[in-house]
């Protein structure tokens, strides 16, 4: 691996579905030389694309884990990973981007800037992380890559500056005008792999220069030597522009617009340049961890390989050889021997295989210095810990983790699937922080809890796939949520008396809604309960916000506050705080009208127009809200606000409601209050499950 950090590159490929990320990554590993042939996404030819290794991958053509992969272009290495484009999966987006230095945002030219760009730019802000911009898929007929670096600017608000224009577009798409060194580019032989150079065919050499001259203007904003030569009227020479693109890349000040079509192997070349041109190495980006050894300041870490190891694990999967930890070093460096700990637990681990992935193959290596990603075989660890070199106590701040929205109960048919059962929950839950699984303590059920449908369907058919468990799904439930909606005080002694000592403790104050999942404040004067119960106080409070009173949902934003209280000098215990907190909280909940709270989701459908009537009243009927809807050519884009619960099935009837034209994508939004009539019919079907067991 390359010790010379400028010439390494650590990117994402991301976007919407079917903007054709697969496919453009197939392509770069195809003219890197790392597959000598090109399958299809759809895997129709029966082979499908090196990045979806998993059979469901590319029966559904669709990517459901990122796969990592790397690659040499114009001597840099370049480490590339591809991630889903589907919502349910976008912990897999999340924990890519926690450790890439830039991004390749992809992005159709028909449909422009969708629901899930939207959702993956706000990532790309939480982590800080550089993009430009490719503008795919303009060989489709109603193809326009200026309306999309419009788009970039009026939906996601970056500075977007087209850095090509197209050489024809739809069926007509020839090449590419590069307006920095102002040459037309054409892409020739079986598989585009011979880039021809010639001068700008005479009836785009206007545009062009109209558009160069708006480029120029655009980034002349982060060079102060750009600006002089054009004040000056100087020669602006290339190295001149491509700084100042750098500079405003980097700093996330601008995106440069590139386009193309991965599918017809047009223009993938200069893209690769422009990785290299324009996107961060790893000494350009400033990363920080928490040091626990000095009141958790901040320390910036450096690309140096002589420095303690610093390295974070961000993604888990299980092989065949054991757990394969991918993982990013920062600082130092991870040789084969080497002992390092983990800063969550303390515990040394020594490193035995390291290894580079090249999406399903490996390759054995004998170090990842700083800077690079790779992946270590047979250390046991969760997502998003930190391997330090011993002697330091740094960790990196872990990725943002979405709380799951969807629940289902399953049952194993026979013996043999239960065992199955339980390896593949074990796996995976602890691969997909957005998976979880728990068993009911009333129904003895084993539920699983994830993102969406598709997310639980696909943890479902693993199952059956890779470990032979049968099981029986049953109804999919909603995370519904309890809350109160006004202040209400308490006032409960909880005495008990069984022969020697008894149990006293009496709490009161007041409990009311708050922005936070559980607050509790102590207010409690002049000793009327001591200090050392106050804890006990606390966790009986928390305790009962597993299961709310009313219907035994999660109980959410309320804020506990204790006032006043009185205590028995012999039979005063934590026990007997604890159990007066609960009776305490009882008191006051009920009295403080407890409603209850449903998952709402951003729902957007995009159809053909002749449809977008019948899809708005499908969301009507869905006491749905519709956000607003706006037609994009032969297109209509619909964004609304729908819960949860009314979504169960909604692609079936969407498909059967359009022949099939129209597709959704969904993500969690907010939780909100049920109607009252909604309300009755939740409390009444409680109500009959009690009374079955």
């Amino acid at each position: 691996m390359l010790k010379d950090l400028k010439r390494v590159r650590n990117i994402g490929i991301s976007a919407h579905i079917d903007s054709g990320k697969t496919t453009l990554t197939e392509r770069i590993l195809f003219y890197t030389n790392r597959i000598h042939q090109i399958h299809e996404v759809k895997g129709k030819d029966g082979a499908g694309a090196v990045m979806d290794s998993m059979d469901l991958e590319r029966e559904r053509g669709i990517t459901i884990a990122s796969a990592a992969t790397h690659c040499e272009w114009n001597k840099h290495d370049i480490n590339i990973i591809d991630t889903p484009g589907h919502v349910d999966f976008t912990v897999e987006v999340e924990r890519s981007l926690r450790v890439l230095d830039g991004v390749i945002l992809v992005l159709c030219s028909v449909s422009g800037v969708q629901s899930q760009s939207i959702t993956v730019d706000q990532q790309m802000k939480r982590y800080q992380v550089p993009c430009i911009a490719f503008v795919n898929k303009c060989d489709r007929s109603g193809a326009n890559p200026y309306r999309v670096a419009k788009q970039l600017k009026d939906k996601l608000g970056h500075n977007s500056v087209l850095m090509q224009i197209p050489i024809g577009l739809e069926d007509k798409l020839k090449g590419v005008v590069d307006l920095i060194s102002m040459k037309a580019l054409y892409f020739d032989g079986d598989n585009g792999e011979n880039v021809i150079e010639e001068e700008i065919p005479a009836e785009l050499k206007d545009e062009a220069l109209q558009k160069r001259e708006e480029m120029i203007d655009a980034v002349s904003m982060y060079s102060d030597e750009l600006t002089d030569a054009i004040l000056e009227e100087k020669e602006i020479t290339d190295s001149m522009v491509i700084d100042a693109v750098r500079r405003g890349t980097i700093a996330r000040e601008m995106t440069p617009v590139f386009m193309g079509s991965a599918y017809k192997n047009t223009a993938v070349q200069p893209l690769l340049d422009s990785v290299i041109k324009f996107l961060p190495a790893p000494i350009d980006i400033n990363n920080e961890a928490i040091d626990h050894d000095h009141n958790d300041e901040s320390v910036t870490l450096t690309s140096d390989f002589d420095k303690p190891t610093v390295a974070l694990a961000f993604k888990l999967e299980d092989g065949q050889y054991g757990q394969l930890t991918y993982i990013r070093v920062y600082q130092g460096g991870l040789k084969k021997g080497d002992t390092i700990v983990n800063s969550r637990d303390g515990k040394k681990v020594k490193v035995g295989r390291l290894i580079r992935m090249h999406a399903a193959e490996m390759e054995d290596i004998d170090e990842i210095p700083a800077g690079h990603i790779g992946a270590m075989f047979g250390i046991d660890c969760a997502s998003g810990d930190t391997f330090v070199s011993p002697g330091i106590n740094y960790s990196m701040i872990a990725m943002h983790i979405m709380e799951p929205v969807i629940s289902l109960s399953i049952n194993p048919v026979d013996n043999k699937s239960q065992i199955n059962m339980s390896k593949a929950l074990n796996r995976f839950t602890k691969e997909d922080p957005t998976f979880r699984t728990y068993v009911d303590k009333e129904t003895n059920e084993t539920i699983i809890q994830g993102m969406g449908e598709l997310h639980l369907e696909v943890y479902i058919e693993r199952m059956k796939r890779e470990y032979k468990a049968e099981v029986i799904t049953g109804q999919p439930r909603v995370a519904y949520r309890e809350t109160i909606t006004q202040k209400a005080e308490f006032n409960y002694t909880h005495k008990k008396q069984t022969g020697g000592a008894g149990q006293y403790g009496r709490v009161s104050g007041f409990i009311e809604p708050c922005e936070d999942e559980f607050e509790f404040v102590n207010k409690v004067t002049g000793g009327r309960i001591p200090t050392n119960y106050i804890p006990a106080c606390e966790k009986g409070f928390a305790g009962c916000m597993e299961k709310g009173p009313k219907l035994e949902f999660p109980v959410t934003g309320v804020r506990v506050t204790l006032m006043d209280g009185a205590y028995h000098a012999v039979d005063s215990s934590d026990m007997a705080f604890q159990a007066a907190a609960r009776g305490g909280f009882l008191e006051g909940y009920l009295k403080a009208k407890p409603v209850i709270h449903e998952p709402i989701m951003k729902v957007v459908i995009e159809t053909p127009n002749e449809f977008q009537g019948a899809c708005m009243g499908l969301i009507n009927q869905r006491r749905g809200i519709i956000l607003g809807s706006q037609e994009e050519g032969v297109m209509s884009v619909i964004e609304s606000q729908v819960p949860l619960s009314e979504m169960f099935g909604f692609s079936t009837i969407l498909r059967s409601a359009t022949q099939g034209k129209a597709q959704f994508t969904m993500e969690f939004s907010s939780y909100k209050q049920v109607p009252q009539s909604v309300a009755d019919a939740i409390i009444k079907a409680k109500e009959e499950d009690k009374k079955k067991k």
